[in-house]
C-alpha cells in the first residue's frame, strides 16, 4: 500500500484494492471495476504504475473467470452432456464446424448515378442558392 505523503488522503484503501480485486475476480473490465470500487481509470492506472505486482494480480485475477467457465464446459463434458459436447466441438474443431458454401454463377456489375453529374455550375450554384436561402 502506497503511503500518502500529506495532500488530499488517497482513494486507494485497503477497501479499495480488495473491492478492485473483487470485480477483476468476477471478470469486470478495468472501467466496471472502477465503477464498482467507486474510483476514476486514472486512478487505478496511476496506482498500477506505482505497484506493478498489482497489474500482474490484476490481470491473473480476470483470466479466473475465463477458467472457470473452461472447468464447468469441461467438466458437463465428462458427465455427458452431448448437446455441450457438440456446441463445444462446433466452436474448438475445424472438422465439426458449421461450413457455409457460397457459389457464384455470373458476373457482379455496380453502377452509381450521380444526379448532378449534367447541371451545369450556374444550376449548382442556383441549387446551394436555393437550399441556403
Amino acid at each position: 500500500m502506497m503511503k500518502n505523503k500529506g495532500g488530499r488522503p488517497t482513494k486507494m484503501t485497503q477497501g479499495t484494492v480488495k473491492k478492485l480485486e473483487e470485480a477483476f475476480l468476477r471478470g469486470l473490465s478495468d472501467e466496471e471495476a472502477c465503477l464498482y470500487a467507486n474510483i476514476s481509470k486514472p486512478t487505478l492506472y496511476d496506482y498500477c504504475k506505482k505497484n506493478p505486482q498489482f497489474t500482474d494480480r490484476k490481470e491473473l485475477l480476470k483470466q479466473r473467470v475465463k477458467t472457470r467457465v473452461k472447468l464447468n464446459i469441461s467438466k458437463a463434458i465428462e458427465d455427458g452432456d452431448i448437446d455441450l459436447s457438440k456446441w463445444y466441438l462446433e466452436r474448438k474443431d475445424a472438422e465439426f464446424k458449421t461450413k457455409t458454401k457460397l457459389e457464384h454463377d455470373g458476373m457482379v456489375s455496380v453502377t452509381s448515378h450521380n444526379p448532378f453529374e449534367e447541371l451545369t455550375v450556374e444550376e449548382l450554384r442556383a441549387i446551394i442558392a436555393e437550399d441556403a436561402g
